[in-house]
């Protein structure tokens, strides 16, 4: 008999975008070189690799995400101790709208994501950062 999983990802993201702040894709292009935001991928480096990822953003795989916000981890990275709204982004924002939720629980703040993630990002000609193997 196979698992009964009572709670589908497409509900959980509904649920997160809910209760969280989403950039239109017209307003994330502005935030490029923004000194207020740092914005942060959360696609893993294969995907960076294969599309390469909006200039200046900061990688941070999902898998780590919580242990990097986190001051008391042993694997916090202090990009996450400022005073700047976080803008996540995924390939699609389905990733990003939980991760948004996520440290959103955990505290960090201001945080938002970007509506459509990297393939809107694409679709409207926003510039992209070439990452080298």
């Amino acid at each position: 008999m196979g698992q009964n999983i009572t709670k589908a990802v497409k509900g959980m993201v509904a649920d997160a975008n809910k209760e969280i702040t989403t950039i239109p894709i017209s307003d994330a292009l502005n935030l490029v070189d923004s000194p207020n935001h740092i914005i942060v991928d959360l696609r893993d480096i294969r995907e960076l690799q294969r599309t390469g990822k909006i200039p200046g953003a900061f990688s941070c795989p999902r898998g780590m995400l919580e242990f990097w916000i986190d001051p008391a981890s042993p694997y916090h990275k202090e990009i996450f101790n400022q005073d700047k709204t976080y803008v996540f982004y995924c390939a699609s924002a389905w990733r990003s709208a939980l991760s948004t939720k996520l440290a959103q629980d955990m505290g960090l703040a201001p945080v938002a994501h970007i509506e459509g993630g990297f393939a809107a990002w694409t679709k409207a000609d926003g510039p992209i950062e070439e990452i080298s193997t």
